[in-house]
């Protein structure tokens, strides 16, 4: 990542993430875009549900409430739509009859698998214009800042 000009490499965490902060928002706004090309174009937040239903696939209701950071009723409406587009089922736990288990369909892996893909090209293209030192040093940087985030190696 450039540095703007006249700002010290040893500013601090607090600099670095200013200068972050610029860099995310263009990242983000790349992600996004790739997202709203594919069909359907499902909102940030269904297609943050959905990514995690398929990535936890234990998660009840509630558990993807708490995940996503969201009350109960919030959630329910939320899996109501994903599952009026075909993107997700609603079934009975076999070992609790009272509990609901969130499955994404073949559809909505096949639309997560889409979106994926839009997001790799859209990205491909951004980095084909940095060198490969730069492309190194990013890849590096943002593993770093993963594994500092979530403790995760």
């Amino acid at each position: 990542m450039e540095r703007a000009e006249g700002s010290d490499a040893r500013g601090g965490p607090e600099a670095a993430a200013r200068h972050l902060a610029d860099a995310v928002e263009s990242l983000v706004a790349c992600w996004l875009a790739a997202a709203e090309e594919a069909v359907p174009r499902l909102p940030a937040r269904q297609l943050l549900a959905l990514r995690t239903v398929r990535r936890r696939p234990e998660l009840n209701l509630t558990a993807l409430a708490e995940h996503l950071g969201i009350g109960v009723p919030t959630a329910s409406r939320l899996c109501d739509r994903l599952e009026a587009a075909g993107l997700i089922e609603r079934t009975v736990q076999p070992r609790n009859r009272r509990e609901v288990q969130l499955v994404v369909t073949a559809y909505g892996s096949r639309v997560l698998a889409d979106v994926t893909e839009r997001r790799v090209r859209r990205l491909a293209a951004v980095l084909a214009g940095l060198t490969p030192a730069q492309r190194t040093a990013l890849e590096q940087g943002l593993y770093a800042f993963r594994h500092a985030y979530t403790g995760e190696g």
